[in-house]
């Protein structure tokens, strides 16, 4: 399977900026994958595809603010700094990404915040544009990080920021209402559409919710840059399938009912641990498991997720799940009905 294959003509007006109104409120488009035949619906009716027993399997992982602006020592130059992650919570290192990445040396201080609240130095320069960072904090960790947090911003993706500003009602948006669990520079965006009355309804319908966590990292919107695919190395995400929620897939999947995975993280979480006889097992640590046509999946049948840009990993995802002409099909037809892209843009439903 081919890079290019991946390739496809989409409108910039139909990346959204902005979320829909209502959560549960945006569209739907439903994809059977059995026959090809395609629905439009509103998201609230997904309820209408799902009976008693079924499961769905959510990502409670929570999104941490992780955009931070700064200056350079001496010159003053800004720079952007994205938080990735944190290596040792007692000497405050953190892996980021720095913006622009040519001119930071090891050694160089960066400013952060008013009276420069947080100051940083440079420590290790691991790829082109990763570098570690050293936050030279004297206080409390529970200081160093409400202050660490006080300054950073939602982070939104370049689809995004690029062609707006940062708002206030990003830092509830940007985030799923079953977010629980902080570790995420990006939101597990498939499960943004369910409203509390959604869920409501779903648990009165006798639907079963399973939890997983896949705290998500910048490797899934990373450039693929290699045409043959099979070249192509995921990064490493951090995931916990605890005992709960194996106990609740497999007894769904014992019974034959629809087991449901809520966005593309929660596809690659089931799938990491498998067992030989296709049940999902416990497991805690890290995945770089990366899902392209053709695959077998062995543990979702379903699965919601948003409408992804081209040539990503996730569409390259979606395309296995769904049958690559078909899901490529239906993203021709959600340009023609001009669906929302992105992850503040519409959902599709395979079943």
């Amino acid at each position: 399977m081919k890079l290019s294959k991946f390739k496809y003509k989409l409108p910039s007006e139909l990346i959204a900026l902005h979320p829909a109104y209502n959560r549960d409120e945006s569209r739907l488009l439903v994809l059977h994958k059995d026959t090809g035949k395609i629905e439009h619906k509103i998201f609230k009716d997904l309820i209408e595809y799902f009976d008693n027993e079924d499961v769905m399997v959510f990502n409670n992982t929570k999104v941490f603010p992780a955009r931070l602006s700064g200056n350079k020592e001496k010159t003053g130059a800004e720079i952007e700094v994205f938080l990735l992650r944190e290596l040792n919570r007692e000497q405050r290192l953190w892996d980021v990404l720095v913006d622009p990445a040519r001119k930071i040396r090891i050694g160089n201080k960066l400013y952060f915040g008013d009276d420069d609240l947080l100051v940083a130095e440079v420590i290790d320069n691991t790829t082109s544009r990763g570098r570690t960072l050293r936050f030279l904090f004297d206080g409390p960790y529970e200081e160093f990080k409400e202050a660490l947090y006080s300054l950073g911003k939602t982070p939104l993706p370049r689809s995004i920021i690029d062609q707006r500003k940062v708002e206030p009602e990003d830092a509830e948006r940007y985030q799923t209402i079953f977010a629980k669990h902080e570790g995420a520079v990006a939101a597990p965006t498939a499960g943004m559409h369910f409203s509390r009355e959604l869920m409501k309804r779903l648990e009165i319908k006798g639907i079963d919710f399973a939890e997983v966590t896949l705290h998500v990292g910048l490797g899934n919107f990373r450039t693929v840059d290699v045409e043959d695919l099979t070249k192509h190395k995921m990064d490493s995400e951090q995931i916990e399938i605890n005992d709960l929620a194996v106990k609740k897939v497999n007894r769904g999947k014992k019974k034959k009912k629809n087991i449901c995975a809520v966005g593309t993280t929660v596809v690659r979480t089931l799938e990491t641990s498998v067992s030989t006889q296709g049940t999902l097992k416990p497991f805690e640590g890290w995945t770089n498991k990366f899902i392209f046509p053709p695959y077998e999946f062995s543990v979702p049948n379903s699965m919601v997720t948003n409408f992804h840009l081209p040539l990503s990993t996730l569409l390259m995802m979606v395309c296995a799940f769904g049958g690559y002409d078909q899901v490529m099909a239906a993203y021709q037809e959600a340009i023609k009905e001009k669906y929302r892209f992105g992850t503040y843009g519409d959902a599709m439903l395979i079943i």
